[in-house]
């Protein structure tokens, strides 16, 4: 099955327009028709692969918030969970049961349609503090993939232990803490094999590259329709304030500045409200809420003993338990905003940047400039709270001439890229701030012909030149609003009803394993994971080297670093962090998994 392409290449922008407005929607009518408007059997009719027999049996480590959200992404068809290992009782609830405040974590139960937890407990190994945890779980030779979702720190250690147990790995981004791990984590994944003798796959879930509206706002550019791309702007912009943060999520036995204790506290109110309640919804609802606060409040865990650190910060201490709870505050654990929500954004940036390159590779950074700092959070963590960057990215060749290979020998002469004319270049500007979540997160595409706006990976629009006043839907001549891959109207009609279907679009998780799934199955060189490791390691590299830029701020120099290629190359030992790789090499392959 091919991807959702024109088959024949023409050689005006007419035809390509004709593609835009009825292959792809004929294409998304065939899906609705299959009922496949999201989630299982999506990725499979758009991107290419295709079901198989024997589902890959994985073993999910870190069943948290993230981990919750791929066990979400799981489908029988393609992958089977057969354990689940965390250090914390009520990750493992979640693991079952899901997260009752978001329907992207649904649990093993539902997900599996297990009658209940015994059920699932049946089918589902624990693995956990009393039996051995992760070490254990990679000693399951029944387990033939993992999913790690573990805090960003432990990405390298446990996905090279597990691939030197012969086991596939989609590890959660970034692909690793610093950028040596990045190229150590790459070079392995080449040594090792499955029991079977094949290759072993390493992916990281940028779940951007199986995105159908991402794919599409790709397909929009190579077809001409936004022009010559000169800039894009993202943002990730959230509300958080100090005191109600959701990297600070409550702590077991009260909050240890405020001594509030938000879990217990709700507790009592779902309690009361079950005694008062009759409609058998929300009864059923309630009840679901107090186990999970129950699951939470019984949610003790040895931190130190499995390596989480106690810290002193601003005028209190920061136990290690916190650091486990709170790990996304602490440089130790995490790479901030930039590693958390900004390596997403950048990761999107640059797949725009390399859509109209010629040689199909993935567009590098020129340059950063960053500033950044907590503006608003007290001394109760090292991450920013507000971070403002500006790239430079390379500007490919443009021709008027449109194909889906972007350019031919012998095309018409067109506008020079970057490589003939230095001053060629595609700016990027990224912002991601807490305390006031005007505009969401997204992003925006400019060209000289066009505006496409991304937001929330739920809506793709097209604009014709740069008005955005006309009506949602309405098809304007030479300005306004063009396509709405969402809201109804004019040729977004087929993917309206995808949406109206499911109340969601699929942001990719689920097409990224299964894909992750299908090569596994299909092992030969020309199946890959799309997020393979040179790809993952650049996004991390951008990421990481942002935060260069950000600490040369903080120290009162200029926030800028100029990118060097050889920071790209797996097999350079050059790094833009300071971390060196035969340090990481030796540290890697000597570390022990806590139990």
């Amino acid at each position: 099955m091919r991807t959702l392409s024109p088959e024949d290449k023409t050689t005006g922008q007419d035809n390509y327009h004709e593609a835009v407005g009825f292959t792809r929607r004929e294409f998304l009518q065939g899906v609705i028709a299959a009922g496949a408007v999201s989630g299982a059997g999506l990725g499979a009719m758009y991107f290419g692969y295709e079901k198989f027999a024997d589902p890959v049996r994985v073993g999910v480590i870190g069943t948290g918030d993230e981990g919750s959200v791929l066990i979400g992404g799981c489908t029988p068809e393609y992958v089977q969970v057969t354990a689940v290992a965390d250090i914390r009782p009520y990750s493992i609830y979640r693991a079952f049961h899901g997260d009752w405040t978001t329907p992207t974590r649904p649990g093993l139960i539902k997900q599996y349609k297990y009658a209940n937890e015994d059920e699932a407990k049946k089918n589902v190994k624990v693995y956990d503090a009393s039996n051995g945890g992760i070490d254990a779980l990679l000693n399951d030779d029944s387990i033939e993939a993992i999913i790690i979702a573990l805090p960003l720190h432990l990405h390298a250690p446990i996905a090279i232990k597990a691939m030197q147990k012969g086991k596939h790995v989609l590890t959660e981004k970034l692909m690793a803490h610093n950028v040596a791990q990045c190229k150590v984590m790459a070079r392995l994944s080449k040594e090792f094999k499955n029991p079977t003798g094949q290759q072993i796959y390493l992916a990281t879930g940028h779940q951007r590259h199986y995105s159908v509206l991402y794919d599409n706002a790709v397909h929009l550019l190579k077809w001409g329709m936004l022009g010559q791309l000169h800039h894009i702007r993202a943002q990730w912009h959230r509300g958080n304030l100090p005191g109600n943060d959701s990297w600070q999520p409550p702590m077991v036995g009260g909050d240890p500045e405020t001594k509030v204790d938000k879990i217990k506290t709700d507790y009592e109110k779902y309690v009361k409200e079950l005694d008062k309640a009759k409609n058998p919804t929300e009864i059923e609802q309630l009840k679901r809420k107090i186990a999970q606060q129950e699951a939470w409040m019984a949610d003790q865990v040895d931190a130190a003993r499995f390596g989480y650190q106690e810290k002193a910060m601003g005028k209190r201490t920061i136990s290690a338990m916190e650091e486990l709870v709170r790990w996304r505050l602490f440089d130790r654990t995490s790479a901030g905003l930039m590693g958390e929500l900004g390596s997403h954004q950048l990761d999107a940036a640059t797949i725009f940047c390399s859509a109209l390159r010629a040689d199909g590779k993935k567009a590098h950074p020129l340059t950063v400039h960053a500033v950044g700092g907590r503006h608003l959070f007290p001394a109760d963590r090292d991450a920013d709270d507000h971070v403002y960057c500006t790239f430079e990215f390379p500007g490919p060749e443009y021709s008027e001439k449109f194909d889906l290979g972007y350019k031919q020998p012998g095309g018409i002469k067109g506008v020079p890229g970057y490589d003939q004319d230095p001053n060629k270049k595609i700016v990027v500007t990224y912002s991601t701030i807490n305390g006031n979540v005007y505009g969401g997160y997204g992003e925006v595409v400019m060209g000289t012909k066009g505006t496409l706006v991304l937001e929330k990976e739920q809506e793709v629009m097209l604009y014709a030149k740069g008005d955005t006043s006309a009506a949602a839907g309405v098809k304007a001549a030479g300005s306004g609003y063009a396509l709405d891959t969402q809201a109804s109207g004019g040729a977004a009609a087929p993917v309206s009803k995808a949406a109206a279907g499911t109340g969601t679009v699929s942001r990719g998780y689920t097409e990224e394993i299964e894909h992750w799934a299908y090569c596994i199955r299909n092992n030969a060189p020309e199946n890959r994971p799309r997020c393979y490791p040179e790809v993952a390691m650049a996004d991390a590299i951008i990421s990481l080297t942002t935060n260069v830029a950000l600490r040369k701020s903080a120290s009162g120099g200029p926030g800028y670093v100029q990118f060097q290629e050889s920071w790209f190359d797996v097999d350079s030992d050059d790094t833009p962090d300071g971390s060196v790789v035969a340090d990481e090499m030796q540290r890697l392959k000597e570390y022990k998994i806590p139990t």
